[in-house]
């Protein structure tokens, strides 16, 4: 019986390498990859961050996600380039379905990341190791652009094996490895183990993966909770997730964003929820669902964050719906501050076609039936011709 195996494959340097690849094929004679660059966010609109470097750009101390800033005064002769995410979802797109020819069995699980069970292939191939190369070097061939490919018989030990050094390259960390290969290694490489899991277990005198598989699981749990005993967990390569292959239902659907510059009224405030309000209610129609609760979030100049949610009188899709209590949670909310960024969330979701418990007033409701209609129109237009091809007249002059 063939063993269950997963391949955790990861594009390198994902932004970087597809800006590179379009810049090139736009005839810039500059391969981003091969000197030091980086995407970094557009600084107009204050998301001035490192969001992928090239690996001379790593030589010189450059790390994801500080500021573009730091980065040119680490590296004055720095190139940068703008993210272009509509190029990135094409790229991406066009990646997993090459891979879901090869095996359905497919869980994305980010733009630039996807889980893949071998086992159904395994009869194709002479090992796993052989399977990976092959679609690693395919990949290449066919995209121009490398990824690197963790083999293990567990999902959290693929996606660190994929983690190991690049680019271009296949790694393995089977469950029988762990102890070789990464019980060495400080715990901050152990997947999903953040700075703060990792300074409580440095007081505990947990210093390296090893470590911590060796402690007692129920005082690392005593201080890092449920989470504590993942880690433990991890660290001795117990993980019996599988490959879903099937997005889950969504628990959540919401969209924020950082203001161009603060926003000292409430008109502009309005105008950036409506916005937000309708990608929202767009979401959730794509996803035939309806929510059955509204949360407004506020970031204040000073970085001081509040929100404020409120259950709606039945679950909607609307963006009317939703647009119209975000504002009345933010009248309730805002103290008179500079914002800086706002965000609209919703929760509580359920399917469209599940039996509501409606109000008097919300029955055989025409306008809530014109409405609906409406909605459905501008979705079509939308998805045909983009989702800037109909605009509300209020938000003409919104960036």
């Amino acid at each position: 019986m063939t063993e269950h195996i997963i391949f955790h494959i990861d594009v390198n340097s994902a932004y970087l390498s597809w800006t590179a690849l379009a810049r090139l094929k736009e005839g810039v004679r500059e391969d981003l990859r091969l000197i030091p660059s980086i995407i970094g966010g557009d600084m107009a609109k204050r998301h001035g961050i490192v969001l992928a470097k090239s690996i001379p750009a790593k030589a010189y101390g450059i790390v994801t996600g500080e500021p573009v800033v730091n980065a040119f005064r680490k590296c004055p002769h720095l190139v940068s380039a703008p993210p272009d995410h509509q190029l990135y979802a094409r790229m991406s797109a066009l990646l997993i379905d090459y891979l879901s020819d090869i095996c359905p069995d497919i869980e994305q699980v980010s733009i630039d990341e996807c889980y893949m069970d071998y086992t159904p292939i395994a009869g194709k191939y002479t090992s796993p190791e052989t399977a990976a190369v092959y679609i690693k070097d395919q990949i290449l061939k066919k995209f121009e652009f490398t990824v690197n490919i963790g083999v293990s018989d567990k999902k959290v030990l693929a996606k660190m094996a994929s983690d190991f050094k690049k680019p271009n390259l296949v790694h393995t960390l089977y469950s029988w490895e762990i102890q070789e290969k990464i019980w060495h290694l400080p715990v901050s490489r152990l997947f999903m183990c953040g700075r703060s899991s990792v300074d409580t277990l440095r007081k505990l005198g947990i210093l390296t993966i090893g470590d911590l598989a060796a402690a007692d699981p129920s005082i690392v749990e005593a201080h890092l909770k449920s989470h504590g005993l993942t880690l433990w967990q991890y660290a001795n390569g117990q993980d019996n997730s599988q490959i879903l292959s099937e997005p889950a239902k969504l628990k959540g659907v919401g969209n924020s964003t950082t203001l161009q510059k603060d926003a000292l009224t409430r008109e502009e405030a309005l105008k950036a929820l409506l916005s937000l309000s309708e990608s929202v209610g767009r979401r959730l129609r794509s996803s035939h669902q309806v929510a059955g609760l509204v949360c407004t979030e506020i970031k204040y100049n000073t970085f001081r964050s509040a929100s404020h949610q409120a259950l709606l009188e039945s679950p909607s899709s609307s963006s009317d719906v939703i647009y119209r209590n975000a504002c009345r949670l933010f009248d309730e909310l805002w103290d008179g501050s500079p914002i800086r960024l706002l965000g609209v969330r919703t929760a509580k979701l359920s399917d469209e076609n599940a039996p509501l418990q409606l109000s008097l007033f919300d029955y055989a409701s025409p306008v809530s039936e014109k409405q609906q209609r409406l909605d459905a129109a501008l979705d079509s237009i939308r998805k045909r011709y983009g989702k800037d091809s109909v605009k509300r007249g209020s938000l003409l002059d919104s960036p």
